[in-house]
């Protein structure tokens, strides 16, 4: 027996009004003649997205949702170059004691998934510096929230730059160059195009950092190995974590498009993956990763109920035998 908790991903398809990733421009911000004016308005964009954020874990709580990705998009223009004199935390502090309280409150599991542009195994100094920026960043908003910082990002290996085998090297090399807190907060994720599960798993175990299995990018991108030989090594790189191990389900759009997300889950594909590693852990956290959001955990869910083998114990919580 496994329990299983599902979650998504940044926004809800069902709350009006209720991005948590409202941004400006940096031209936008340079129309703005006063810079104290243009600041102030960066900061009130950013408490609206924190406020939205305070929404969406409500609205989680009202559906027995304890899995959740924030938005790495919170804070607009956070560290842009020309703003690094902005302590953008300030204003932040009492929106983000909200946020803990909450979660005191109602305790979900929540995370983030920094973008593509966070690349540790960079050779260029100045990537590998904004990089690190942009985690101290994720950091500071988990520390605010009062939540453990302990693998709460999840990251992909970054690029191939035509030699892999060099590109994984690459990543050792600036690891050493990493604050162990930045180390700490961090989980690496098979991709869809580069790195495979072989890769992530060889990352993982030698800098002891948990491995997310994106099953829907290793049917894209695999080597000859099938994933069920790897489960229980993936399942290990967990085992000095506090979290369950947690990992990406998603569906492709089409056999044409194979590599991009469906909007919702195709409840068999889930099934197949959830009948192989049924009680070879106590519980595992699923981030669908589709379109629609919300929607998608709902309408799975949903879906899932004929299958006489899923226990339910909430909601989006379950047991499978």
């Amino acid at each position: 027996m496994t329990i299983i908790r599902l979650g998504y991903v940044a926004m809800s398809m069902n709350l009006q009004n209720c991005s948590p990733s409202k941004t400006m421009t940096f031209t936008q911000f340079q129309k703005i003649k006063d810079r104290e004016a243009a600041i102030a308005k960066l900061e009130r964009i950013a408490q609206i997205n924190l406020e939205n954020c305070l929404r969406l874990l409500k609205h989680n709580a009202a559906h027995d949702i304890h899995f959740f990705r924030f938005s790495s998009k919170l804070i607009p223009l956070a560290n842009h170059e020309e703003l690094l004199d902005w302590d953008y935390m300030g204003s932040l502090i009492p929106s983000l004691k909200r946020i803990a309280d909450y979660l005191k409150e109602h305790p979900m599991r929540v995370d983030f998934h920094p973008d593509h542009f966070v690349v540790l195994n960079s050779t260029d100094p100045s990537i590998l510096k904004m990089s690190l920026k942009t985690l101290q960043m994720h950091e500071r908003l988990l520390k605010g929230m009062e939540i453990p910082s302990r693998h709460r990002c999840v990251l992909h290996i970054g690029g191939a730059y035509n030699d892999k085998d060099k590109a994984l090297e690459q990543f050792i090399n600036n690891w050493g160059h990493i604050p162990v807190k930045i180390q700490e907060m961090l989980m690496l994720e098979n991709d869809d195009t580069t790195f495979h599960v072989n890769d992530a798993l060889y990352l993982c175990e030698k800098l002891g950092i948990p491995q997310v299995f994106d099953y829907h990018h290793h049917l894209a991108y695999h080597d000859d190995e099938n994933w069920e030989h790897n489960w229980q090594r993936i399942l290990s790189t967990w085992n000095g974590s506090s979290l369950p191990p947690k990992m990406h389900i998603s569906s492709p759009k089409s056999e044409k498009d194979f590599r991009a997300h469906s909007e919702y889950v195709d409840d068999k594909m889930f099934m197949k993956f959830l009948t192989t590693i049924k009680g070879s852990l106590d519980k595992l956290d699923c981030m669908i990763e589709a379109k629609q959001k919300d929607n998608a955990l709902f309408q799975l869910a949903n879906d899932l109920r004929k299958y006489s083998e899923i226990e339910w114990i909430d909601k989006t919580t379950f047991k499978i035998h």
